[in-house]
């Protein structure tokens, strides 16, 4: 049984016991937290999709930790205007061990 969740702003395939980096979330390593902005479920050839969301449908989740991703590089040049910059991002992120998909 897999499902797709949103969080973040972005959307997420996730079935159990499968580890994700999603976007920083607000909750201690260890803890259980739980999604529920869940937009299809789906297990064998059966697919639920709602409308815009799934009404009663939840993903649980464990919180593995927490970092940093590899930093993007950011260069800008305009040739012959003696114009350069250099900048670096590194973004935030929550990896999560899913343990169940309800619904």
């Amino acid at each position: 049984m897999y499902a797709v969740i949103k969080t973040g702003g972005k959307q997420y395939k996730v079935a159990a016991g499968e580890k994700i980096k999603v976007e920083l979330l607000d909750a201690e390593v260890g803890a259980e937290v739980t999604l529920d902005q869940v937009l299809a479920i789906g297990s064998g050839d059966g697919l639920t999709v709602g409308a815009p969301l799934v009404a009663g449908a939840t993903v649980s989740a464990k919180v593995v930790s927490h970092g940093k991703h590899d930093k993007v590089r950011i260069f800008k040049m305009r040739r012959r205007k003696h114009y350069k910059k250099s900048q670096g991002h590194r973004q935030n992120y929550t990896e999560l061990e899913i343990s169940a998909v309800n619904g």
